[in-house]
């Protein structure tokens, strides 16, 4: 399965997980609980950062998927799918970073 497959079809579970009850679904707690979810948002961020300090690089690796995946909740919550993250990205594709925080 190639990894846009792989967004698409999480993407998709995530969000038939928004009808599931919370005591059945860990994603379906999160969405009950928004404030929860942005804090392990930030406490995988932290974790990746220390992984990353850390020259792991299993530990980057399972870290930055929990960012990932924790990211990938919120958004689905928001109604914005990894083909608005990705179409941001190809959008700023070939412009230079500082041009593009400028442009902000």
């Amino acid at each position: 399965m190639n990894s846009n497959e792989i967004l698409k079809e999480l993407a998709a579970v995530l969000e038939a997980r928004k009808s599931e009850s919370p005591d059945s679904s860990y994603v379906a707690s999160l969405y009950a609980k928004p404030d929860k979810m942005l804090e392990k948002i930030g406490e995988e961020a932290v974790e990746t950062i220390i992984a990353a300090k850390n020259n792991d690089r299993e530990q980057i690796i399972y870290e930055t998927a929990d960012l990932w995946f924790h990211s990938m909740v919120m958004l689905a919550q928001k109604g914005l799918s990894p083909d608005d993250i990705l179409n941001e990205l190809a959008r700023r594709f070939g412009i230079s970073g500082h041009d593009e925080k400028a442009s902000r």
